[in-house]
């Protein structure tokens, strides 16, 4: 370790290593073998069997992490809004908090900020399963057949599974999923951000204007819905810039406020579900308690962080 090194207290490695681990199974056993210290994203459905090694902790964070099912409005037929909120109809979401999550997280309502964050619109009506309305939706939307939906559980752990429940409630609409079971390897760039409908996750960011910026606005390239040539983006994207220099706090609020019903009524992304922060870790290692909650491996900063115990 350098002594010199210009942040105070940091840097308690001598050196480390980061290793990519798309399959869950693979990492996991890599950390409950010892081949690893530390693997984040683990399986809930792992969670209790992991708590039995008496090598590791399992270390859990609320925060900004949140599962979701982008469609792209470039792509048929998610250009169709009639189609669109059909399918956030047509999904039960806290089935998926209890059966995928296993209870180690929340129902989303299609907007990527969280309770935790500052000007959430507590006054969004909330998207859950409705059947009826998920029929009507469909009905107006003039789509037959079925609709292709990609998933893969290097989307996230039970991405597959998901998807699944998703296409079990949609049939209760009278709406034909078909699922599309990808591979791991090559998933971020052959599926994502391509495919017109597929499973994916977020960390989330710190701020609704840095969360927009990322995945919601015309000018990133990240923005996994295409949700750009529509009346109701070209105002989010005014709203979004005005917000950022706005110092009135109430003005603000009211921006952020219309942003988020924007996206939630036009936007192509399903929120599904936000999801805890779970990882496995070497009873080795230590950390001062203080773990982020705005990113996984706390906050992106545990090589610097952390230390041997």
């Amino acid at each position: 370790r350098n002594p010199n090194y210009w942040k105070e207290g940091r840097a308690h490695f001598d050196e480390y290593e980061v290793l990519s681990i798309l399959d869950v199974t693979a990492r996991q056993n890599a950390v409950m073998n010892g081949d690893v210290h530390y693997a984040d994203s683990v399986d809930p459905k792992t969670v209790a069997l992991m708590q039995r090694v008496p090598t590791l902790d399992i270390l859990e964070v609320t925060g900004t992490q949140h599962y979701t099912f982008p469609m792209r409005l470039n792509v048929e037929p998610f250009g169709n809004y009639d189609l669109r909120m059909a399918l956030k109809f047509a999904i039960k979401r806290q089935e998926l908090v209890d059966k995928i999550l296993l209870g180690h997280g929340a129902a989303g309502n299609d907007v990527p900020v969280s309770s935790a964050m500052p000007y959430l619109n507590t006054e969004l009506p909330v998207h859950e399963f409705d059947p009826e309305k998920a029929a009507m939706h469909y009905a107006k939307s003039g789509h037959s057949g079925p609709i292709q939906l990609s998933a893969s559980d290097a989307a996230f752990a039970g991405a597959v599974d998901a998807a699944q429940l998703i296409a079990a409630s949609a049939a209760e609409a009278g709406i034909d999923i078909e699922i599309v079971r990808e591979p791991s390897d090559g998933y971020w760039s052959n599926v994502w951000n391509k495919k017109g409908w597929c499973a994916c996750y977020w960390g989330g960011r710190p701020t609704q204007d840095w969360m927009y910026s990322a995945a919601y606005t015309n000018d990133t390239e990240w923005n996994d819905t295409a949700w750009k040539d529509t009346e109701s983006s070209a105002r989010f994207n005014e709203v979004v810039v005005q917000a950022r220099s706005e110092t009135d706090t109430a003005v603000r609020k009211d921006l952020y406020w219309e942003a988020q019903r924007l996206l939630q009524d036009d936007g192509g992304a399903v929120v599904a579900m936000w999801a805890n922060y779970i990882s496995a870790h070497s009873k080795d290692l230590a950390n001062d308690g203080n773990v982020a909650a705005n990113w996984e491996n706390d906050g992106g900063k545990i090589m610097e962080r952390w230390w041997f115990a």
